[in-house]
């Protein structure tokens, strides 16, 4: 009888522990975005910082394999460094795309729930685009006009996740499909440039 109840009593942590570290279910998340163009003409390509923020479900956290989809304000874009007329001259332009992301993503768990190996796709939708200034040449922003870019955006994703709790922390990349420019004007200073972005995040369950 000792014997049970010492075994009951060491296996409730136990279980809550096991409970604990798969993580939230749905929740709330936000991060940084590191991100950049790929294959673009500019000769100086720098990334930039942005945020991301939304909500995001996951199924089977009880499981070794689950899926995550979340609903995300994604800004990406870049930073280029313009030179001339013999060193005289000297800009930075800021590109700024602001999205709505769907990134949907199959997790293989492992350690209890503990680590998550997370791959899949993304889907977005640019909501707006503008260019900050910076230089000799003047400073400023200006509204870009989104007819000159793709509206829709696709890539891949992969990335690693830890669980803890009610709480999810995680990295990862991804890297886009979709070539940017939809217009001559466009095309003429981002050639066949993409997507592509780092991603740190903080996800938080709502009970």
């Amino acid at each position: 009888m000792l014997l049970r109840t010492s075994i009951l009593v060491l296996s409730i942590p136990l279980c809550l522990f096991t409970s604990s570290a798969q993580g939230p279910r749905a929740g709330v998340k936000g991060g940084l975005n590191l991100s950049t163009l790929y294959n673009a003409k500019a000769t100086d390509q720098n990334s930039v910082l942005g945020l991301n923020a939304g909500f995001f479900g996951r199924t089977r956290t009880e499981e070794s394999i689950g899926l995550q989809v979340e609903l995300l304000y994604s800004a990406k874009g870049n930073r280029t460094h313009y030179e001339g007329v013999f060193g005289l001259v000297d800009q930075t332009v800021d590109l700024n795309l602001n999205y709505l992301s769907i990134p949907a993503l199959l997790c293989f768990r492992f350690a209890e729930q503990t680590v998550e190996i997370q791959a899949g796709g993304y889907a977005a939708y640019l909501m707006n685009a503008n260019a900050n200034t910076e230089g000799d040449l003047g400073s400023g922003s200006e509204e870009l006009d989104r007819d000159n870019f793709n509206t829709l955006d696709a890539g891949l994703v992969g990335g690693i996740a830890f669980n803890a709790g009610a709480v999810q922390v995680g990295a990862r990349y991804e890297y886009g499909l979709v070539t940017l420019a939809n217009s001559d004007n466009a095309e003429l200073l981002l050639g066949d440039a993409k997507n592509a972005c780092a991603q740190l995040y903080v996800a938080v369950g709502i009970p």
